[in-house]
């Protein structure tokens, strides 16, 4: 018992550092998807699934309890009413199903999967990185506050970005009718 403890203590410590870190995260789904995997894929931003994926949150059908943020990060993501029916089930989902609930944020074919992915990210990577991370920031710390403490965390997260390099940089770009070459200053 002290092992299993031990160890879901330390996959519950990797799933929270990828939460914690501060650039957009997409896990790519390719097949199962179950317990831990599920609950790490829940840590990223996005989720981007091959049709062939099937995913849950499985434990309680092991007799056990998601322990790695899944009753946590599944609720905030679909809905509290919507995870109590996959946890307490034991629903496996494909990614379809997953893409109803609202689980993925894509479902792409298998042979199509890495495209679509890098295309998604490069799509976001067009933009500030800094502006990319204070978005991010604010929206992750707004919504556990109230409106009024989200709203002075955006306000925060947007002053960030008015003295940055970048910021100039896309000024110009725009008067100058070109692509802005963003370096994260």
């Amino acid at each position: 018992n002290i092992h299993v403890k031990a160890n879901v203590s330390k996959i519950g410590e990797v799933v929270s550092s990828v939460v914690g870190l501060p650039h957009p995260t997409i896990a790519m789904v390719t097949g199962y998807a179950f317990g831990g995997g599920m609950e790490l894929a829940l840590a990223c931003d996005f989720r981007i699934a091959s049709e062939t994926a099937v995913m849950g949150l499985t434990e309680t059908s092991l007799a056990i309890s998601p322990g790695a943020g899944g009753t946590q990060r599944l609720p905030r993501l679909i809905g509290e009413t919507k995870a109590l029916e996959l946890i307490l089930t034991a629903r496996r989902l494909t990614a379809e199903e997953a893409m109803v609930y609202g689980m993925v944020t894509k479902v792409s074919e298998p042979e199509n999967l890495v495209k679509e992915t890098i295309e998604f990210a490069e799509s976001m990577l067009a933009n500030g990185p800094i502006a990319l991370q204070q978005a991010k920031f604010a929206i992750k710390k707004g919504m556990n506050a109230d409106l009024h403490t989200g709203l002075a965390i955006e306000r925060k997260a947007y002053e960030i970005t008015i003295p940055t390099e970048d910021r100039l940089e896309a000024l110009a770009a725009f008067s100058e009718k070109r692509k802005p070459q963003f370096k994260g200053k």
